[in-house]
């Protein structure tokens, strides 16, 4: 594909073509997103949000699978955290999340506002904070519970000192998470995992803001202001909108960015004005389209409104909703197919059983896929056996039924 322009031209995408740059650029359409395994797949997103809710596995672990197939969940967290050289971190970034460890400078900004700000919504225990510090040095590394428990007595969200303490020593980047242990953070001091490179490199705000508008372009190929400010959740980066504007906006093109023209995407059919990465429009994304199930947790769907835009397709998490009032379930994944959002399904596992409490299908044509997609989940969680619960709308049921007793 030849997407050369003149100076004073600008490209135009269609929606077809941006969401197919987009799924190439996720890992979902085509070879390239198997390349390097699970490390290769987090240098391309920049980011796999970090969730406590486990059904058929933790959510980066679903991230991971949807795009690599079934690799052993094992082999996944190993690769996320390597037991004897860090290779990752853990910060914030769309939410928790783990990032290449690369990326560390990148976060100056955010460890610079957490500081500036003085709290995240704890008061600090400065006290503590230097008793923190010190076990660490003598004994480190340590969790919460080595350190000496994360709860005050009450709610989960009754921390400890201790736990105030180190969550906001994270926060300001005087102490660092590479790894997990038991679903448990396991805290340390920077200079010990951070490789120097990383951990010596000061980049101003502007500088960290064009790296990872630079990340974001590339995990997304093509994006909008939103797009870029919602990626790694950039939206108090100013007081006033039209501020926050220009800041990506140069970011963009520090970043190397091509400004385009997105047709369509916008309220009422408009026009929106975004940016691609240049490599995303060197070739043109062919190749063969996943089926999977999808984490609500995933780069591909965080954002609701551009999910909407893209896909046509309304996706949320319904976890914290009480049940009555859930329309697709406790944890609604969704369907990916031919490059389209077709369904969705709140799984549960049973013993060997996959049980699929609620299906959604937005057409009778995604039953076999639906099927396909869940045998091999099952098949990768230990399942031998997939059971419907409801099916929506019902008269898709029988073809469901008879898809999954044929694969």
């Amino acid at each position: 594909m030849d997407r050369s322009l003149a100076p004073d031209s600008q490209l135009t995408l269609g929606p077809d073509e941006v969401r197919r740059i987009t799924l190439r650029a996720q890992g979902f359409l085509g070879a390239e997103g198997r390349r390097g395994g699970v490390a290769g797949m987090l240098h391309r997103l920049g980011g796999v949000q970090l969730d406590t809710i486990s059904v058929l596995a933790r959510s980066h672990e679903l991230v991971a699978y949807a795009r690599l197939g079934a690799v052993p969940r094992e082999k996944i967290e190993r690769a996320y955290w390597h037991p004897r050289t860090p290779t990752t971190f853990e910060y914030w970034a769309h939410a928790a999340c783990i990032l290449p460890l690369a990326e560390w400078p990148c976060y100056a900004f955010r460890r610079r506002s957490f500081r500036a700000r003085g709290l995240r919504w704890h008061e600090v225990p400065e006290q503590t904070c230097g008793e923190v510090l010190a076990r660490l040095r003598s004994d480190g590394p340590l969790t919460t519970t080595d350190l000496g428990g994360a709860k005050a007595g009450g709610e989960w969200w009754d921390w400890s000192e201790v736990k105030i303490a180190v969550e906001w020593l994270l926060d300001i980047g005087e102490v660092a998470c590479v790894r997990r242990t038991g679903w448990r953070r396991v805290y340390d001091l920077p200079e010990r995992v951070v490789p120097a490179e990383y951990l010596n490199t000061e980049l101003s705000d502007e500088e960290c803001l064009a790296r990872l508008a630079g990340v974001a372009g590339r995990a997304l190929g093509v994006v909008t202001q939103a797009d870029l400010t919602d990626y790694h959740r950039l939206n108090r980066l100013s007081a006033s909108g039209t501020e926050r504007a220009d800041r990506i906006g140069k970011a963009a093109a520090a970043a190397g960015l091509v400004p385009v023209t997105l047709a369509g995407a916008g309220r009422g059919g408009a026009d929106l004005s975004g940016w691609a990465d240049p490599a995303a429009l060197e070739q043109a994304p062919r190749g063969r389209h996943r089926t999977t199930l999808l984490s609500p947790f995933d780069s591909l769907v965080w954002d609701r409104k551009r999910t909407e835009r893209m896909f046509g397709f309304s996706h949320s998490l319904e976890a914290y909703v009480p049940a009555p009032k859930r329309v697709h379930g406790y944890f609604a994944m969704p369907l990916l197919t031919g490059g389209r959002l077709a369904g969705r399904v709140d799984p549960v596992r049973q013993g060997s059983t996959l049980v699929a409490r609620k299906v959604s299908l937005e057409r009778a044509s995604a039953a076999e896929p639906m099927a396909e997609a869940l045998r091999e989940a099952a098949s990768w969680v230990g399942c031998t056996d997939v059971q419907l619960g409801h099916v929506s709308p019902p008269e898709h049921a029988p073809r469901l039924h008879a898809a999954l007793a044929a694969t």
